[in-house]
């Protein structure tokens, strides 16, 4: 079959292989993606050659799993993963093999590996394409299936279940029925898996463009229950179909996954996936915007441009698209409204006022205090109400009147 030739750097490590007598391939998810027309993001080399050979061959190394026959080639200045051929022997942590013993034989290799469309190795030198496991036809038939029996393979890495699922949404796939069955039952291995590695996957999926797909399946085979906690969503398909319509923003994708649960549980669900703290507040700051009460059709302009400061540019753009995908239609107008009366234009904090607080102090001839403070945010309520008057003339007049408005009711309730 006639695919694209690889970027020279990562030939150029099997051509140095291959000339030094040594079998190599490339092989796994470079090959996938080629047969598939897609990005290929890193070029990964099965050899027959020892860890010790390849490293002797190139001069720049980086021994990156050298128990495990993996030492990572820098050609060019960019990584080509090389791994020996090999076997792997017990996985009782559910997660890595126990041992692992080279091989002399690419069957071997591939015979390991986790789905049929990752078995496939590929020399373009030799013009050589090896597929022992139906990998081309798999992917012709737009399906993922395990390479043997899947349960076996699930049983060994108890990631792969979900892989399989970010599989199906990212590259617009089907599940092989017995491929599918076998994730419900190995689903005690899955518990095992570190949150960091589910938290890749699951992100990925959530971004893929087959989303909903994917997060059906995790429902319907238990995975979902394992990865947000006990709580889903009470409308599955109706948060599916709102995942597929949003942006492929992950922030305001998560925060739909998480819209219909408690926010209790959402903020458990939310902590199970390890998000950054920069992620986990944006996330955060979209679910508590839905639980607050948008202005209404019948409130002023100061009402909903207050509402919009509330909850920030970001927040209030993310909430927006959430509100569109998820199809509630008050929220929807809320929005609307907001960007008809331009309400991101004008200051949505003190610090975007036409004037600052030095210039407060200067105008009432005042030192530095809390008073400064909420001045500003009087003024900000003022802008709100009249946009236009955010310049510094006029908040320098509208600071003269709520200073003489302080000293009159103080007067007042003095006397």
């Amino acid at each position: 079959m006639q695919l694209e030739a690889p970027p020279d750097y990562a030939l150029a490590v099997l051509e140095r292989l291959e000339s030094a007598g040594h079998e190599a391939y490339f092989v796994g998810g470079c090959v996938r993606d080629r047969v598939l027309g897609r990005a290929v993001g890193d070029w990964d080399v099965t050899t027959r050659a020892h860890p010790e050979e390849v490293v002797a061959l190139f001069p720049r190394v980086v021994p990156t799993g050298l128990k495990h026959g993996t030492v990572t080639v820098l050609s060019e200045g960019e990584p080509v993963e090389v791994t020996t051929y090999r076997v792997e022997l017990g996985y009782t942590d559910g997660r890595r093999p126990d041992e692992v013993a080279f091989s002399p034989h690419l069957a071997l290799d591939l015979e390991r590996r986790d789905f049929t469309m990752n078995a496939m190795a590929w020399n373009p030198i030799r013009d050589t394409f090896v597929d022992l496991h139906e990998g081309l036809y798999d992917l012709a038939r737009r399906r993922v299936r395990a390479v043997g029996r899947a349960e076996t393979r699930f049983n060994e890495d108890g990631l792969r279940a979900l892989r399989a699922v970010r599989f199906a949404a990212v590259l617009g796939l089907e599940i092989d029925p017995e491929t599918t069955a076998a994730i419900s039952p190995t689903r005690p291995v899955f518990r095992r898996v570190s949150a960091e590695r589910v938290q890749v996957e699951v992100f990925k999926l959530i971004l893929g463009p087959e989303a909903g797909r994917g997060l059906r399946v995790l429902h319907d085979t238990g995975l979902l229950e394992d990865i947000l906690g006990p709580e889903s969503p009470p409308d599955v398909e109706a948060t599916c179909a709102a995942v597929d319509r949003a942006p492929f923003e992950l922030e305001v994708r998560l925060a739909i996954l998480l819209r219909e649960l408690t926010s209790q549980h959402a903020a458990s669900a939310l902590e199970r996936l390890k998000p950054g703290n920069g992620l986990r507040a944006r996330v955060s700051s979209i679910l508590e915007a839905f639980r607050g009460v948008d202005p209404g059709p019948e409130s002023s302009e100061a009402e909903v441009r207050s509402r919009v400061a509330a909850l920030g540019r970001e927040t209030f753009r993310a909430y927006l698209a959430a509100a569109n995908a998820l199809g509630e239609s008050d929220r929807i107008a809320f929005g609307e409204r907001a960007v008809r009366l331009r309400a991101l234009d004008g200051p949505l904090s003190v610090k975007e006022l036409a004037l600052d607080g030095r210039e407060i102090q200067r105008v009432l001839d005042v030192p530095p205090s809390r008073r400064i403070g909420v001045l500003l945010e009087r003024l900000l309520v003022h802008v709100h109400a009249h946009p236009e008057s955010n310049t510094p003339d006029a908040l320098r007049n509208v600071v003269v009147r709520l200073a003489r408005e302080e000293a009159e009711a103080s007067l007042e309730s003095a006397q």
